[in-house]
């Protein structure tokens, strides 16, 4: 039986609203100025990041973590894409929707939604709001799932430092931002702390979201194969749903993929190329999804900055290739990293 009650959301909601239409012309928010539908018992919602379901990667696992939850809480739960072109407005909408309609917990997935959970939060106090990878809303409602992108990222270097025969690896990153710069930053370092002969090839796809650079597997291809042409044999992309098109471009030059977020090895639209997927850099996107559902569930919501890394076991690398797992080497390296990371020895860079 969920605890998580209610009853004031009416009332909050009711006054939030009242000032925001007063103050934008109720455009955007004049169909949640109602009494929230709250019959039922509904738990919780996703709203997707750019690229949505189907991804393979960050929004695979987001609902990898909604699955869990209704399977284990056995209540309803809701996945809604996003929309092209879409802006902050829209995100908020969608937000308060699912708010007004009993969802609980309530979450954006992705960065982009900062400024729209935020103002869902503060129109319902009463619904607990996640967002995955933002840091900087600080309501008592809100849980920001955080990881630490370039602890995984440092160890993903050490493997492609330790795989590389042409001493050139490569990394593309999807969009040229601080969040992304985390995974350059670390896997950089991984590179060169195990090998300072190694060269690392480094792209941006686009300067912002909207241009694509999560969303098209095409650019991903094209940029990866600028790469190989200088040699690189190791390529990892942070680049979403672009990202495949790395991993396409990889297979078919019979190089190595370092892949990201989810186990890409294990993900069924790549099957056809697992065998060049060296590993992946993952975050557990699922369990912090899903943790953040229980605790509403336990009636002890998570809030404030909710971070995994590898010393909670919530970002690594993935072991699903028979050939990176049966290196022993490679394994013993990686694994003196780890453990340098987890004691503090190894500060790894963020930026």
């Amino acid at each position: 039986m969920r605890r998580v009650s209610r009853t004031a959301v009416a009332g909050a909601a009711t006054v939030s609203l009242a000032l925001a239409l007063s103050a934008c012309g109720g455009t955007s928010t004049e169909a949640s100025s109602s009494t929230p539908d709250t019959e039922g018992d509904k738990g919780l919602a996703i709203a997707y990041d750019i690229g949505g379901k189907g991804d393979q990667s960050f929004n695979d696992a987001a609902f990898a973590g909604l699955e869990r939850a209704k399977k284990e809480f056995g209540y309803d739960t809701k996945d809604i894409e996003p929309t092209e072109g879409e802006t902050d407005a829209d995100k908020e909408q969608r937000l308060v929707s699912l708010a007004k309609q009993g969802y609980n917990p309530v979450v954006g997935v992705g960065y982009a939604y900062a400024t729209a959970v935020k103002a869902a939060a503060e129109q319902y106090p009463d619904t607990t709001f996640g967002i995955v990878d933002d840091s900087t809303i600080q309501l008592k409602n809100v849980a920001d799932l955080v990881f630490s992108e370039e602890q995984a990222s440092y160890l993903a270097g050490v493997a492609a430092a330790k795989s590389t025969d042409t001493n050139v690896v490569g990394f593309i990153g999807g969009v040229d931002i601080p969040l992304i710069h985390k995974f350059q930053a670390g896997f950089e370092q991984g590179v060169k702390d195990t090998d300072p002969k190694v060269e690392v090839l480094t792209q941006y796809l686009t300067q912002t979201a909207e241009e694509g650079g999560f969303s098209s597997p095409d650019k991903g291809k094209t940029a990866a194969e600028g790469q190989l042409e200088k040699k690189a044999d190791v390529l990892y992309a942070a680049a979403g749903l672009s990202g495949q098109g790395v991993i396409e471009a990889a297979e078919t030059d019979q190089v190595w993929a370092i892949g990201v977020d989810s186990d890409q090895y294990k993900q069924e639209a790549l099957a056809k190329y697992k065998d060049r997927i060296l590993t992946s850099a993952t975050k557990d996107v699922a369990k912090a999804v899903y943790n953040l559902a229980k605790s509403v569930e336990d009636g002890k919501p998570e809030s404030g900055i909710v971070r995994g890394d590898l010393k909670t076991g919530e970002v690594g690398l993935a072991d699903s290739n028979p050939k990176f797992k049966s290196d022993s080497e490679l394994q013993e390296a990686i694994e003196t990293a780890k453990e340098k990371i987890i004691s503090g020895e190894i500060k790894v860079k963020t930026s």
